[in-house]
C-alpha cells in the first residue's frame, strides 16, 4: 500500500501550497491552510431500470477508475414514468480518502483531463460557494486504466472535491496551486 507521504502531490501540497497559501491569505496559524477532505465519484447508471446486470459491468469500471470498491444507490422512490421502482439499483458512489484521494487527483490533474478532446480547461464557476468544487467527466473512455473494449455504453461521472476551505476563493487558489487546469476567466 502506498503511503499517503510518498506520494507527489501531497509533497507538493506540503512544501509549495501550504507557504504559497499563507503568504496569500496570511493565515496566523498552519491549521486554518484549507487541505482536500475526500474525493466522491458518483456515476448514475439510468439504463439499469430496464436490465440489472449492467450495474455489476458499471461497477467493475469504477472501482478500476477508482481503485476502490463502490457503494451501490438505491432508488428512494418509485417513479413510474422511469419505470423505476423503489430499492432498484440506480446509481454507484465512491469516496476517497487520504492517499487513494491524493494518487487519484494526481492521475485526474496530470493524466485524465489532459486526454479530453479540445480541452481548454475546467470551469471555474463550478464552485458550491462553501469551498467545495464539483467536475463533470462526460465520458468514462479518458481514464487510462480502462480498456476500450470493455466499455458497452459511454457513461459520464460527476467529481466532487470536498475541501475545509470556507470561500470558494480560497478553494480555487488551493486547487490552482495544486495543478487543476482551470479555464481562462
Amino acid at each position: 500500500m502506498i503511503k499517503q507521504s510518498e506520494l507527489r502531490l501531497y509533497q507538493k501540497y506540503k512544501q509549495e501550497v501550504v507557504p504559497e497559501l499563507i503568504k496569500i491569505f496570511g493565515y496566523k496559524n498552519i491549521m486554518q491552510v484549507p487541505k482536500i477532505e475526500k474525493i466522491t465519484l458518483n456515476m448514475a447508471v439510468g439504463d439499469a431500470t430496464q436490465n440489472q446486470d449492467i450495474i455489476k459491468k458499471v461497477q467493475k469500471q469504477l472501482m478500476i477508475i477508482a481503485g476502490q470498491y463502490p457503494v451501490i444507490i438505491k432508488a428512494k422512490k418509485s417513479i413510474s414514468n422511469f419505470k423505476l421502482r423503489k430499492g432498484m439499483n440506480i446509481a454507484l458512489k465512491v469516496t476517497l480518502r487520504k492517499a487513494k484521494m491524493w494518487a487519484y487527483l494526481d492521475k485526474l490533474i496530470s493524466i485524465v483531463l489532459p486526454r479530453i478532446r479540445d480541452f481548454k480547461g475546467v470551469n471555474s464557476n463550478s464552485f458550491d460557494g462553501r469551498g467545495n468544487y464539483n467536475l463533470g467527466i462526460k465520458e468514462q473512455i479518458i481514464f487510462p486504466e480502462l480498456s476500450y473494449d470493455d466499455i458497452d455504453k459511454i457513461r459520464g461521472l460527476d467529481v466532487n472535491i470536498t475541501t475545509t476551505a470556507k470561500t470558494d476563493k480560497e478553494a480555487f487558489e488551493l486547487l490552482k496551486l495544486l495543478g487543476m487546469p482551470f479555464s481562462k476567466r
